[in-house]
């Protein structure tokens, strides 16, 4: 994601920019430290910087560029970038438009952070009023005469981008007065709606895994589980084995007591039959031999 924050003095860009930067895994360009690191470096714009702002005068908008061309060419920045501080005028922003173009990159979003400057005021003259009550020091630029003349031209040369990017269709406004974890969340909310992906959720899943030793100490459990789950089923199949056994003894008892009870009415059946055959034969047997014996 590439973004460019807006907003007054007091608006709560740098918050939110650090919020951001650790959540997607983006950098922060500001244009301030990136004059100082390219002077550092001895960078040829960083050089041609040095000497402009030696002789006390303002770098020129084509010098910014170039030291911004050079940083978002950098490893870190190829994940996306937070521009914090830049544009500020309408021809920064077209300045930036055409280094993009050029290097084949979009911009993702403007993102303006909309404040009441009257209560932004109040913040102020509360808070350097708390200080000097505890007998702090109170920073030269952070005065209510500062931030009013700040916040003067900011109107002057920052509010145009607005307008500027509204026409491109790139900007979005949230509420700034909102509480941080409200503004974030508002913001956090656009850039999905835009496509954003949080590379660090990867990490937060293989974080809840638990580290490699735990991982192992889960397999030893595993193992041991499984060796005691091998044991088991092992009895549960001798019991079918036991339990066969006796249905077969039984089996073979049940056949030898139906041989013993049919071999007994059998026995029985042949005694009866036997006894009736003997009385039959005795009565029919005599009455034939009378007959016969009569005829003679």
């Amino acid at each position: 994601m590439r973004i460019i924050l807006l907003g007054p003095p007091g608006s709560g860009k740098g918050t939110q920019a650090q919020l951001l930067v650790q959540r997607y895994g983006i950098v922060q360009l500001s244009t301030g430290e990136m004059l100082r690191a390219a002077v550092a470096a001895g960078t040829p714009v960083g050089l041609k910087a040095k000497e402009i702002m030696a002789s006390g005068g303002l770098v020129p908008d084509d010098v910014v560029v170039g030291i911004i061309s050079d940083r978002i060419d950098q490893p870190d920045a190829r994940n996306g970038f937070i521009l914090d501080g830049f544009p500020r005028t309408v021809p920064q922003a077209e300045a930036l438009d055409g280094l993009l173009k050029h290097k084949h990159l979009k911009l993702d979003a403007v993102i303006e952070l909309r404040v009441n400057e009257s209560a932004l005021l109040n913040r102020v003259e509360t808070r350097v009023a708390q200080m000097r009550e505890r007998g702090e020091e109170v920073r030269l630029d952070d005065t209510p005469e500062v931030l009013t003349k700040r916040l003067a031209s900011y109107r002057n040369q920052t509010e145009p981008l607005i307008h500027y990017y509204s026409e491109r269709r790139k900007l979005s406004t949230i509420d700034g007065m909102m509480a941080i974890d409200e503004v974030t969340r508002a913001i956090h909310r656009l850039l999905l709606a835009l496509g954003a992906v949080e590379p660090k959720t990867r990490a937060r899943s293989a974080a809840k895994a638990g580290p490699a030793k735990k991982a192992k100490g889960t397999n030893k459990g595993t193992k041991k589980a499984a060796k005691k789950s091998a044991k088991k089923p092992a009895k549960v199949v001798k019991k079918p084995a036991k339990s066969a056994k006796t249905a077969k003894k039984a089996a073979r008892k049940a056949v030898k007591v139906a041989k013993k009870a049919t071999r007994k009415m059998v026995k029985k059946a042949a005694k009866t039959i036997a006894k009736k055959a003997v009385k039959k034969g005795s009565k029919k047997g005599p009455k034939k031999v009378t007959k016969k014996r009569a005829k003679r």
